[in-house]
Order: structure tokens, then C-alpha cells, then sequence
């Protein structure tokens, strides 16, 4: 692109959707400049820090690790070039229930086997690997027809060869539903459903599809970039810099400016007055905030569609604490889970009351098990999330609608804060069977709903964006070209594709192509040859007698088989007996 036709991008937020963005914009020739309100770049997967130890603030696993893999390489490089090393846990999870027994989530099927065999018997394992095939399904059907595609019209939905791979997903069945089938313990069902807990939601009511997280995390494992899941974010940004992007902090935008018309970007201004144009806008703000504070309100059907995503199902909040521990807790593995003992009371508490269940389930990581660089030697950096309702109202819109769902600002906060401290300690300590934790937490940092509102703009305080239900998803789901704006889009966790890093790293892949696209330029990586083997060896005149595939005739194929010539034999029986007889 000559440097007189230099088309420039504003990208509004330097999380993973922006990051992300702004490399492949600046990749295809833009003058990019980011803009952050934050001092920090990584949003929500930026770090915190306190003598000595260091504490992921929201993502703390990497799954999906081919979606990373393909930016670094969209980008003419790779993560180890880049300076990147990811850690493999060795166990996934320790999931612990209320009876004081425990159940290790890994990728060693010897070691799955006999804990499944345990409790089901050997046919339970049988059952298991039912499960996996079907999940198997689920999750090379949403990368080929829903993770690298763009649905922009209702009527995609409608497309033959669409509604036949979206029914083998499962969208009408919940997880819970599902997984039922396969696994007959309460147990087991709670193992392998909790995992929705990622995307916000209550596995009674997530649909099915979403079985292949849990499916990702035992064929590909959970990892962690040493030094913090924001390394791979601080490596995409190097990239992005080297490639132009100019990164600005502290900048936080007060409006998306338009032309004359009241419609097509120019740019934006900032809180400081000043003005930034650009031929692209990207919004990597959160989209229901940005849609109410960012875009013009002129216009009524802006107004409008504002209130309706203001009053769309979010995600839940949490109340995360992360704690500097003066000692060692060898009873805890990097990734624990505690599922209270009414589990599905506990999911009805969050996802259709929107509050503090009385007995919490809760996530706790110690990243400092797996990479020591984390805390001080001999002393342990502890991160709790416990999933909570979020706020009832969008922050600047007064009250609620009736009917609305969510806690009150004017909840008692440091009584609920208390509550749920306490529950923490004493089921940690009830179940593992450690000392007290209390005495050794020589420092402690709360996220609330408050406060994630407060640092990342996010409606209500919900952390992973708009809900993941039937019917807030594909095109259903705000687009990532703004509705009513022309050179304004999105990324990130409310738009399509949907929340998690991997899944928004994919993300901005669907919005970078789209942009070029809608712009008539070219699309640098499209139709480069993925690295990842993944695809099997191409069957061609060049394939070598060991690795040609000839899968055999199953028994359906000898049924079709045994049916044609069966008809074969009948015509040309009948076309003997008119000739004898003519």
C-alpha cells in the first residue's frame, strides 16, 4: 500500500480482541493506534502484582492452543520466536466435592480410566469414550462452521449443509441433558458439566456444543505461559509494534465521532478533547457498553437497539480474590475446583437469581504450582473466583426495567465479600485437609462486580460479556460490523464469535477479513497453509503406499452394497424372463 493511500484504524482497547486486531490491520498495511483507558494493555488478561507475587487478573489457562498458534502465524511468526513457553499441567484440575473425595481431570487416559472405572465400573469408561467422540464433534464442527466464519445474515442459519452440522452440535440439548447419557453418577455428571462456568453460565442451561471445552482441556491439555497468560499478549503487541501499531495508554475515548451524515466513523475523541481520526473504527470496548456511552444516540434506532443489548442476558460477575500465601500448600494442584454439594441450587442461585449462592462452587489457582516465578520462594500466590450474579442495572441508566435480574448496587457488598471469603477458607480447608489458609495471607486484592465495571467498562460487572444462550449466538449475537454505522466494528466477547481468548483471538481474524474486505484490499493471510498438521497427509498421486487411507466398508456400507446388487440381479432377472417370454 503506498504511503499516500495509507488507510488508518483507530482500535478502541488493548485487550486480546484489540491487541490482536490491530497486528493483522497493521499486517495488511493500516496506520493503526490503540487506545487504552488503563495504564495496562492485556484487559483482562493483565496482571497484578504485589511484593513478590504476581497474580493473572482474569484468564489463568490457555486452552485451544491452535487459535494462538495461527495468529503468531498469520503474522510471519511463532510464539516460541517470540519468546513465548507454555507450561502443560500435569493434572488439569482437582475437582473436590463435599464427601471429601476428589477427581483428577488429566489427559492420561490410564489415570482416567481408573478414576471413571472407580465410580461407574468398566462400562462407565466405555461411556466415557462415547462422550469424547461425540465432544470430538462438537469441536471440529464449531471450528470449521462457526470459529472461522462470519454469520452477518439470519439466513446463514437457514443453509442446508449449516442445519444438518448444527443439529450433530446439539444446540437443543443442554450439557447437563447430554452429559447425562453418557455418565449415571451425580459425580461424574457434575465432573464433566462444571466447565460452563467459563462462559458464565449454568450447565442446566448452556447448550451442548459447549462440551468441547472440557473436550480441549483432555485431548489437547491446559497450559500456562511462564510468566503469566498477559506474556502472550505483550508478545502479540511487540508484533503489532514492529508491524507500526502505536500504542497509547491513559487515553481513555469519550465518543465515536461520525461525519455529516450521522452514520459512516471519522474517528474519536477522546476525554481530553482531542481528536483521533481514522478511516476504521474497532471497538474492543465492551460492546453494550460501547453501543450506550460510545456511539452517537441520535439517531432512535441506535437509542433503541442500546436499551435492547442493555436488557440481553449477560454473563456472570465474581467476586475474585487474590491472596499473597507466606507459605507453602502442597495440598492444592495449579487448578482446583470446589463444587458445592447443591450443585444445581448453586448454578439456580447465580444464573436465574443473579446473587451469592449460600453454598458456593469456586474456582481456585495457584499458578505459582507450576511456575514458581510467581510468588516468592517458599510462599504461594493464591487466586480465587467465585461466581456471583451481576449488577441489576447498567451503570448511568437508573433504575431497572421490571423483571430485570441482578444484585442491587445498594447490596451490603462487604458483607457478601465476607460471606464469601469465609466460605472459601473453611470448604478449602474442609476438604483438602490443609491448615487454615486465613493466618497465612499476608495480602489480600478483591475484584467485585464494582470494580470490574469500573476498570474494564463491563456492563453490570459481567465479566464475560453477553450470555452464550440459543438465542445469543451466530448472527443472533450483535455483529462485529456496528448495526446502523458504516467503518465501525467489533471484537471481543459480546460479538460473534464469543468470550474466552482463544475463541476471540479467532475473533479477530472474522473482523480483520471483514474490514478488508468491506474496504476492496487484500487479505494477507487468506489461503496460506495452516503449520498445523492437522488434516492428515494429502491423499494425491504423490502419497506413498504407507500413508494412502482406504477406511474399510462398515456394516451399512455392506447393507447398501448387498441392496444394489440385489436390484442388479432382480432387473436383469426380469429382463431374462421378457426376453424368454416375448
Amino acid at each position: 500500500m503506498e504511503k499516500g493511500s495509507q488507510k488508518t484504524a483507530v482500535v478502541i482497547g488493548a485487550g486480546t480482541g484489540g491487541i490482536a486486531t490491530a497486528a493483522r490491520l497493521a499486517k495488511a498495511g493500516f496506520s493503526v493506534t490503540v487506545l487504552e483507558k488503563n495504564s495496562f494493555t492485556g484487559g483482562r488478561c493483565s496482571l497484578i502484582t504485589h511484593g513478590g507475587h504476581r497474580f493473572d487478573q482474569g484468564p489463568s489457562l490457555l486452552l485451544l492452543p491452535k487459535f494462538f498458534q495461527e495468529v503468531f502465524f498469520d503474522l510471519d511468526t511463532t510464539l516460541a520466536a517470540e519468546g513465548v513457553e507454555l507450561l502443560q499441567c500435569p493434572t488439569n484440575y482437582n475437582v473436590w466435592f463435599a464427601d471429601g473425595a476428589n477427581f483428577e481431570l488429566t489427559t492420561d487416559l490410564a489415570r482416567m480410566k481408573t478414576q471413571i472405572e472407580r465410580w461407574e465400573g468398566k462400562d462407565g469408561f466405555a461411556r466415557y469414550l462415547g462422550w469424547l467422540q461425540e465432544a470430538h464433534a462438537h469441536y471440529e464442527l464449531s471450528v470449521a462452521k462457526v470459529l472461522s466464519r462470519n454469520f452477518t445474515s439470519i439466513w446463514q442459519l437457514a443453509e442446508p449443509k449449516f442445519v444438518l452440522a448444527g443439529l450433530k452440535m446439539h444446540p437443543l440439548h443442554s450439557i447437563w441433558n447430554r452429559a447425562s447419557r453418557y455418565f449415571w453418577s451425580e459425580r461424574l455428571r457434575r465432573v464433566f458439566t462444571f466447565a460452563t462456568m467459563y462462559m458464565g453460565m449454568s450447565p442446566f442451561d448452556a447448550p451442548a456444543t459447549y462440551s468441547l471445552l472440557q473436550y480441549t482441556e483432555l485431548a489437547e491439555g491446559i497450559w500456562y505461559p511462564r510468566g503469566g497468560f498477559q506474556t502472550v499478549l505483550a508478545a502479540l503487541q511487540r508484533v503489532g509494534e514492529r508491524l507500526g501499531v502505536r500504542y497509547r495508554l491513559d487515553a481513555p475515548v469519550k465518543q465515536i465521532l461520525t461525519h455529516a451524515d450521522g452514520k459512516t466513523a471519522r474517528g474519536v475523541e477522546l476525554e481530553s478533547g482531542e481528536v483521533v481520526e481514522a478511516d476504521v473504527v474497532v471497538v474492543n470496548a465492551d460492546l453494550v457498553y460501547a453501543y450506550s456511552n460510545l456511539f452517537p444516540q441520535t439517531a432512535s434506532q441506535t437509542q433503541r437497539y442500546s436499551k435492547s443489548l442493555r436488557q440481553k442476558d449477560g454473563s456472570c460477575s465474581s467476586i475474585s480474590f487474590y491472596w499473597s500465601v507466606n507459605r507453602k500448600i502442597p495440598e492444592l494442584q495449579t487448578h482446583n475446583i470446589f463444587l458445592a454439594d447443591e450443585y444445581r441450587e448453586s448454578f439456580d442461585a447465580i444464573f436465574d437469581r443473579q446473587t451469592l449462592p449460600d453454598e458456593p462452587s469456586f474456582y481456585v489457582n495457584v499458578p505459582s504450582r507450576i511456575d514458581p516465578s510467581a510468588a516468592p520462594e517458599d510462599c504461594e500466590s493464591v487466586i480465587v473466583l467465585v461466581p456471583v450474579g451481576h449488577l441489576l442495572d447498567s451503570r448511568g441508566f437508573g433504575t431497572s426495567t421490571p423483571g430485570s435480574k441482578g444484585i442491587s448496587r445498594e447490596q451490603d457488598w462487604d458483607s457478601l465479600v465476607s460471606r464469601a471469603r469465609q466460605a472459601v477458607l473453611s470448604t478449602i480447608t474442609a476438604r483438602t485437609g490443609c491448615a487454615p489458609l486465613g493466618p497465612s495471607i499476608t495480602h489480600e486484592i478483591i475484584n467485585d462486580p464494582f470494580a470490574w465495571e469500573r476498570k474494564f467498562n463491563l456492563d453490570k460487572g459481567s465479566i464475560l460479556g453477553l450470555s452464550h444462550s440459543f438465542f445469543n449466538v451466530l448472527a443472533l449475537r450483535p455483529q462485529t460490523r456496528a448495526k446502523g454505522f458504516r467503518n465501525a466494528y467489533f471484537v471481543g466477547a459480546s460479538t460473534h464469535p464469543g468470550t474466552g481468548v482463544p475463541i476471540v483471538l479467532a475473533g479477530s481474524k472474522i473482523t480483520a477479513d471483514q474490514i478488508l474486505d468491506d474496504m476492496c484490499l487484500e487479505v494477507p493471510w487468506r489461503g496460506r497453509r495452516s503449520p498445523i498438521n492437522d488434516h492428515g497427509t494429502p491423499q494425491d498421486a504423490m502419497t506413498g503406499d504407507l500413508d494412502k487411507t482406504s477406511p474399510p466398508l462398515s456394516a451399512s456400507s455392506f447393507v447398501i452394497l448387498f441392496a444394489l446388487i440385489s436390484g442388479v440381479v432382480a432387473y436383469m432377472a426380469a429382463l431374462y424372463v421378457r426376453v424368454l417370454y416375448w
